[in-house]
């Protein structure tokens, strides 16, 4: 396992280090970073940037993603509105989640709430090269819903 240098921010003193919360998790939980006595409430429709209290150095080569935690996705409607958020390794600020409500009663989030799960992942950046002409492919230029089996195809 490799290491990650991590700052709390003032809002964060006193939550928990985010954390794998198994050993095969691919993501580290979030929490909400908001004052004791506050709250955030989301109401149907609407998007609300939640604060996590922490800022990290990822090294050069690496990003890191803000995913949508599922079981507030199936149990409450509520996901990342930019899923995934990327994190560039030259960023130090605070991570914040950008919640939206996709339900259709208001959303309330308090400190300490498991947010967001954060992926920190390897990337390569490619030098882009013009031409007039791209290598052929069996795909070739299909769009949305090229691959496999079509809708239209499964309804007879």
């Amino acid at each position: 396992m490799k290491n990650l240098q991590f700052k709390i921010l003032e809002n964060g003193y006193g939550l928990p280090i985010p954390k794998y919360e198994s050993e095969g998790a691919a993501g580290l939980d979030l929490l909400a970073a908001i004052g004791e006595d506050k709250s955030i409430i989301i109401l149907p429709g609407r998007a609300e940037m939640v604060p996590t209290g922490i800022a990290i150095a990822l090294p050069k080569g690496f990003e890191a993603q803000i995913r949508p935690r599922s079981g507030l996705a199936a149990k409450n409607g509520i996901t990342i509105l930019n899923s995934p958020g990327t994190i560039d390794s030259d960023y130090r600020g605070e991570i914040s989640a950008m919640l939206i409500n996709h339900s259709k009663v208001n959303f309330e989030i308090e400190r300490g709430m498991r947010i967001a799960q954060m992926i920190i992942a390897p990337v390569v950046q490619f030098n882009l090269i013009k031409t007039e002409t791209l290598d052929e492919t069996k795909r070739g230029t299909g769009g949305f819903g090229s691959t496999g089996i079509r809708a239209e195809d499964d309804c007879e």
